[in-house]
């Protein structure tokens, strides 16, 4: 589990490689990650934006930015989570994925809220984030 806190939101993370959707011999890699959000904070937030930076063993990087989560632009109260499960492809067995969600508090306040980096590994072949 990777976990980070920006400004009382708190974000974890947990990938998961996706053997019965991956094809190596093709140069697919799928992976599952998990993400928490929870809001330690006293105001509540609204998640609105989302960027992603999905990097593969190579070096190669691609960035994904769009509006919300899974179709949503959750509204966390304090004390609350948000918890949702998406995916990423990987031309590589191993990788890394970083990025930031775009936030707005209660009183119309705007932040970046970021999202820890964490590893995609095929389980036969473990890298070590830096």
């Amino acid at each position: 589990m990777y976990e980070t806190e920006t400004r009382g939101v708190v974000i974890r993370v947990a990938p998961d490689y996706l053997e019965d959707e991956s094809e190596p011999e093709e140069g697919r890699f799928v992976w599952a990650y998990t993400i928490e959000i929870e809001n330690t904070g006293a105001d509540e937030v609204q998640l609105l934006t989302r960027e992603w930076h999905i990097t593969d063993s190579q070096g190669r990087t691609e960035i994904v930015r769009g509006e919300g989560v899974s179709g949503e632009q959750p509204v966390i109260a304090p004390g609350g989570r948000f918890r949702y499960t998406s995916g990423a492809p990987l031309g590589t067995s191993s990788g890394f994925m970083r990025g930031r969600y775009g936030m707005r508090t209660g009183g119309g306040e705007d932040f970046a809220a970021a999202i820890p980096a964490f590893a995609l590994d095929h389980p036969f072949n473990r890298m070590t984030l830096h």
